[in-house]
């Protein structure tokens, strides 16, 4: 059992290290002072989370590797984050988006891990949920915002939902791994979430004069280590220290 903690928290950090790298590329170039400001803050508290996560799956594999290791000296194919995560910010539209979808997931998925009977999980996801509530409000002011706002915000707003769904269905996947988990009581049955988030994301969406996009095919892999090509390119810039001067410290 082990072996298959350690393998979900890695999904579970690697969700929080790759969305915080995206959300930090955002650094500098914020549509104003205040979203630079609150994006990087956002930014710093997944890979916060992503690190207390790292530090346990370090504890759990026992093999003297730290945080930093974990994190930043992986091949693309042992990185298991959702591909959703791992696609370009494209505009701010697009980015609100991402973060509106994932954060809502993740904000139902802590609320269920409160009740894990691991305590490092059930620690964890009461003191991350805290965080996370926050992410959702901020990116649900936006996409209401955007979708009730000027003709040109509206349309940028519903073509990144367009262009984005299809990379939800992979959140709700259950392999064997999430079965074993959530059997177990540590982790989530995430098919049993997937009507509450539809249906708080639907009345967001309708409340901000969107369509919601229709189901079709989706992306999927991610928790296997199969990703888009975009992920090597964040892994080129995130691990370049460590790749150059192995062992670094600040």
């Amino acid at each position: 059992m082990q072996k298959e903690l350690f393998d979900y928290i890695l999904r579970l950090a690697d969700n929080s290290l790759i969305h915080g790298q995206r959300l930090a590329e955002w650094c500098g170039h914020g549509p104003v002072l205040e979203e630079d400001i609150a994006l990087s803050n956002t930014a710093l508290d997944f890979i916060g989370q992503a690190t207390n996560l790292y530090k346990y799956a370090a504890e759990l594999e026992g093999q003297d590797r730290d945080e930093d290791q974990i994190a930043f000296l992986r091949d693309a194919d042992a990185y298991f984050n959702l591909i959703l995560l791992e696609q370009p910010n494209g505009d701010y539209a697009f980015t609100m988006a991402r973060q509106f979808l994932f954060t809502m997931w993740y904000y139902l998925v802590l609320e269920q891990l409160t009740n894990s009977k691991d305590s490092f999980l059930s620690g964890f996801a009461q003191k991350s949920i805290k965080e996370v509530k926050y992410h959702v409000i901020h990116s649900r002011d936006w996409i209401l915002r955007m979708g009730d706002g000027t003709e040109e915000s509206h349309q940028r707003i519903q073509s990144a939902f367009d262009s984005i769904w299809e990379y939800t269905p992979e959140m709700f996947e259950m392999d064997d791994l999430e079965k074993q988990m959530s059997e177990q009581g540590i982790g989530v049955d995430l098919l049993a979430l997937r009507p509450t988030w539809r249906s708080q994301v639907e009345a967001v969406l309708q409340e901000a004069t969107l369509t919601t996009p229709a189901d079709a095919w989706g992306h999927s892999g991610g928790k296997r280590g199969r990703h888009s090509e975009h992920l090597g390119f964040i892994l080129a810039d995130m691990q370049y220290l460590q790749r150059a001067y192995p062992g670094a410290k600040w």
